[in-house]
Formats: structure tokens, C-alpha cells, sequence
């Protein structure tokens, strides 16, 4: 029974075999072999697509190949490693005589806007000048990565630029240089920011009357306190530019003056032992166990000169006011420029020397500085500076004059003891309209306007023999004769509350034998807002100093 049992199960296992060979004799059907089919179709286009965009990327990558590099980009930190001693091109000399030369100019880029991927304009400013600059795509010289470079520069990066002078088809309005522009072909960065900037050089450059009424939305008023916290950005417009070269240009025309008539520069100490004039407008300092003075004027160590017998001296330097004055005219430090000179017969010959110093500057500053003058007008609009020349010269009123004039035209005489800031512009005013100058000298002040070393007048002694200049209805010079003579100086020192002991080494000057002198201080800074019509005195101080303002 046992060896029967296979038999019988063989039957059953048979038919399975050929069904199964059956199926593997049938193959795929039709619809098996087209979706392969579709697979082997849609596998080789991936192939050639994919080969097809390799070969592109391969062109693409070949056609992108920055050619450029050597061209642009930004120099090395420290750039003297050598010195090819390429000469730079000054903006201001860029003309029609240029055209096809190649130049090498550094500057700030003032602003720029890019045409595309193939130009890119840039305004190129250097001090109170600049020229348009163009970089073109060009094959083998121009690459796209250098002008998406350029094109990214920020406002007030200093590069480095070589291109060639080209005469300009049409006047360029957004440029001092209007009658060329520069082909760049080279571009590199020689400094840029690494702070946002507080405000633009062309805003800060806008005209004031534009800045009190432009509605431009896009348009962004600079205020002059937002302007001297920044000052350095600020100084950087081509306004402040020629402000300060014009500044530059009264000292030299003053050294100029002096010198050829027998002056000799000092440098006196800013340190004192004394309060020069008066105690109540001096700093006082800490000096090691003691105290010091900021010198309120190198008034002392100038008379000290002349009687050491120097004759003829002047300084520039910086003179300290302790005046809680917030005006538009007062700052706590200034730059004072001073003279002292023996006199031979009369005081008027300090007087008259002054005003031919004057004289001098202003013909000086309007032959030699009109550029920089006209720069300045374009923001702040102004009459021109008008003084008198001719046999007439200088007008010359005598204070009791000026009172009659202030009181002619309805100011009460009771209000004149002194002429104060109002009424000296009011006055300006008036001469300004009867006798057509900005320039006039009041002569001969009351005694008890006046410092104590001022020699009264030898017939009335409620008078002095003193001075002061204006410009435009406001002072910018007070100068008298001195009191040379010890004993009157004593006197007149302990009639202003000073005792004679605490300033023994300037009386002793004295004591020793001096000649009858006289001289003057002039405000820089107060000559330039004035001549320039500025309105306050801050626009020209480089960094001012007030009651309220220590920094920058």
C-alpha cells in the first residue's frame, strides 16, 4: 500500500508542466512590446537632450570665459608693492585737447546707471569737478562680468580709472566737464564703504531755495545738523569744496598783504596765566596744581611783540570764546587773524592799512576764487559782495553817524547806547541802499565799549580811538589803539575790575619803554560766510565748536 501512494499522486501534477510552458511559448503581448517600445523612444530623446543641452552648457560656459579680469576689480589693500609712476589726470584739466588720449584719473563715484548688460554711465567727481564716464562691452577688452561689476559700485567708492578722452556729442548737464566724456577701459576699486551713507552728496548739494520747496517725494532735505554730525560726507560736495578753497585763499591773500609790507608771522601761546580781556568769557583749564586760560585773542603776546620791537607783526590761529551764544555768527573756537603795527603820528594809519588788507582780499577772492564763487552761488543764491573803490574809498562813519542814520530811519536814539546785532544789520541795510556798498568802518566807539587797553580819544574822553569793519551789517574786525603807557594801562585795568598783579608780565612790557601801537582781529570764519552770504557761520568752519556741539 505504501509504494502505491506515488502512483497516484503523479496524475495529478502532470497537467500543471504544460500550462506553464504553454504561457513562456506565448510571449509578450502586443501591448507589452509598445510600452517598451515607448520606453526605449522616450530613454533615447532623454539621451540626446541630454546631450544636446550638454554641448549648449559646453558653449555657454566657453562664450562666458571673463577675458576682463585683469581689467577691473578691486587693488590690494596695501599698494606699494611698486611704483610704475603712472601719471593721474586731474578732472578739472579734461578738454577737447585730450580727445583720443588715454588718461588715468582717481575719483568718487558720484553716481551711476547701467543700460542693460552692455553699458553702464558713471559720474566721476573729484573736489569741485567731474566728468561722465562710459564702459561699453567690448570683445577681448569689455566683458558683461566687468560691467555688472562697475554697474554695482557704491556711491562714493574712490576708484581707480584709465579710459580714453572723447569730445562729448552734446554739452553733459550732469557734469562740471560738459565738453568730454571718458571711454573706460580699465576700472578698479581703490576704497569702498562699509557703512550706509547718512545721506547722498547730490542731495547735499541741492540749492537751498530747492531745499525749502522742493515737493519731489523722491527728494531729501539735508538739515545743517544732520550735516555736521556727518561732516565728513558733507564736506565732500562740491559747495563745501570750494568754500574751503576759498577760506584757504583769504589767509593767503592776508600772508601776502603783510608781508609786503614789513610784517612778520608769530606763533603766541594758547595757554595764559591771566584772562586776556575779561574773566567772564575765558575757559579755564586745569594746569597741573593750578589753573590756565584758553587765550581769548593773541592780543597780549602781540603788543608784547612790538614793544620787544618786532614793529610790524600778524598771526593766524585759534582764538577761544567762552560766550554761551547760540547765534548764527558766535562759535566758542574761531581762526583769528590778527595784526599789530607800531603807529608814527596817528592811529588812522592802523585804520587805513587795515582797510587796504581788505581791499586786497576782496579784489583778490573775486579775480582768483570766481570759479569757486560761482560754485558756492549755485547753492546759496546771493547778491554779489560790493565794496567801493575809486578816490571816494571805504566809507567811514563815526559812531555818532551810525546812531543818526539808525535813528533817521525810526529807531529811538535812547536804544543806541550800543549798536547791537539788529540794528548793525538794519544799518547795513541803510548804507547798503544810500551809499550802494556792503563794506563800510565805524570809527571812534565809546570808552565803556571797549577793552582796557584801548587809548581814549586825546580830546574827548568818553570816546576811544577805535574801530570795527563790517560786511554786510555785521562786524568782522574790531581793532583801536592801544594804551602803551604802564601807568594809564594800570588804571584803566583796575577801572575794568582787573587787578594789574595778576597780569605783571604783560604790564612790565610796558614798564620797559613802548612804542604808541595799534592793530585788529578778524573772524576767518565770519569773512567767508559773509563775502558768500552763507547765513551761518557753521558752513564755514571745517568742524565748529559751540556752546552745543564738541564732535566731530
Amino acid at each position: 500500500m505504501a509504494d502505491s501512494q506515488p502512483s497516484q499522486q503523479q496524475p495529478q501534477d502532470a497537467p500543471q508542466a504544460p500550462a506553464a510552458d504553454g504561457e513562456a511559448l506565448k510571449g509578450p503581448s502586443k501591448n507589452e512590446l509598445k510600452k517598451r517600445a515607448k520606453e526605449e523612444e522616450k530613454a533615447r530623446k532623454a539621451a540626446e537632450k541630454a546631450a544636446k543641452q550638454a554641448e549648449l552648457e559646453a558653449q555657454k560656459a566657453a562664450a562666458d570665459v571673463d577675458f576682463a579680469t585683469e581689467f577691473y576689480g578691486k587693488l590690494p589693500l596695501n599698494q606699494s608693492q611698486s611704483r610704475p609712476g603712472r601719471k593721474r589726470t586731474p578732472v578739472a584739466s579734461l578738454s577737447p585737447d585730450l580727445d583720443g588720449q588715454t588718461v588715468l584719473v582717481r575719483a568718487r563715484v558720484q553716481a551711476s546707471r547701467a543700460q542693460g548688460s552692455k553699458m553702464v554711465f558713471l559720474n566721476l567727481r573729484q573736489r569741485t569737478d567731474s566728468v561722465q564716464a562710459l564702459l561699453i562691452l567690448a570683445q577681448g577688452k569689455v566683458s558683461k562680468q566687468m560691467i555688472k561689476w562697475a554697474a554695482g559700485l557704491q556711491t562714493e567708492s574712490i576708484v581707480l580709472a584709465e579710459g580714453v578722452v572723447k569730445k562729448a556729442p552734446e554739452p553733459i548737464n550732469s557734469a562740471t566737464v560738459q565738453d568730454v566724456e571718458l571711454h573706460l577701459t580699465q576700472l578698479h576699486l581703490i576704497s569702498g564703504l562699509d557703512v550706509k551713507l547718512p545721506f547722498t552728496v547730490e542731495d547735499a548739494n541741492r540749492p537751498e531755495q530747492a531745499q525749502q520747496t522742493e515737493e519731489d517725494p523722491e527728494y531729501k532735505r539735508v538739515l545743517l545738523d544732520t550735516r555736521l554730525n556727518n561732516r565728513v560726507v558733507d564736506l565732500r560736495t562740491t559747495t563745501n569744496q570750494a568754500i574751503f578753497k576759498l577760506q584757504a585763499g583769504i589767509g593767503i591773500l592776508f600772508r601776502e598783504f603783510l608781508e609786503g609790507q614789513g610784517f612778520i608771522e608769530i606763533h603766541s601761546p594758547k595757554l595764559q596765566g591771566a584772562a586776556t580781556e575779561s574773566g567772564a568769557s575765558v575757559f579755564e583749564v586745569s594746569y597741573f596744581k593750578g589753573k590756565a586760560f584758553l587765550a581769548q585773542s593773541p592780543q597780549l603776546a602781540k603788543q608784547m611783540a612790538i614793544a620787544a620791537d618786532f614793529e610790524r607783526v600778524y598771526e593766524i590761529g585759534p582764538v577761544f570764546r567762552a560766550e554761551n551764544a547760540n547765534t548764527h555768527r558766535h562759535m566758542t573756537e574761531f581762526i583769528g587773524l590778527d595784526l599789530e603795527m607800531a603807529i608814527e603820528e596817528h592811529y588812522h594809519e592802523v585804520m587805513e592799512l587795515l582797510d587796504s588788507l581788505f581791499l586786497h582780499i576782496f579784489r583778490g577772492l573775486s579775480q582768483k576764487y570766481a570759479k569757486e564763487i560761482e560754485v558756492v552761488r549755485k547753492q546759496f543764491p546771493a547778491d554779489e559782495f560790493k565794496w567801493r573803490e575809486g578816490p571816494e574809498g571805504t566809507l567811514k562813519l563815526s559812531f555818532k553817524q551810525a546812531v543818526d542814520l539808525l535813528v533817521e530811519d525810526g529807531v529811538s536814539r535812547e536804544e543806541l547806547d550800543d549798536i547791537d546785532t539788529t540794528n548793525e544789520k538794519r544799518l547795513g541795510g541803510i548804507v547798503r541802499e544810500k551809499y550802494e556798498t556792503d563794506y563800510f568802518i565805524i570809527d571812534k566807539f565809546p570808552v565803556t565799549l571797549r577793552p582796557f587797553y584801548t587809548m581814549p580819544d586825546p580830546e574827548d574822553p568818553t570816546v576811544s580811538n577805535s574801530y570795527d569793519f563790517f560786511m554786510r551789517g555785521e562786524e568782522i574786525l574790531s581793532g583801536a589803539q592801544r594804551v602803551h603807557d604802564a601807568t594809564l594801562l594800570a588804571e584803566q585795568m583796575r577801572r575794568s575790575g582787573i587787578n594789574p598783579e595778576s597780569m605783571k608780565s604783560y604790564l612790565q612790557a610796558f614798564q620797559l619803554g613802548c612804542p604808541p601801537h595799534g592793530g585788529g582781529g578778524i573772524g576767518l570764519e565770519r569773512v567767508v560766510m559773509l563775502f558768500l552770504k552763507l547765513n551761518n557761520i557753521r558752513r564755514a568752519s571745517l568742524f565748529p565748536r559751540d556752546p552745543k556741539r564738541l564732535e566731530p
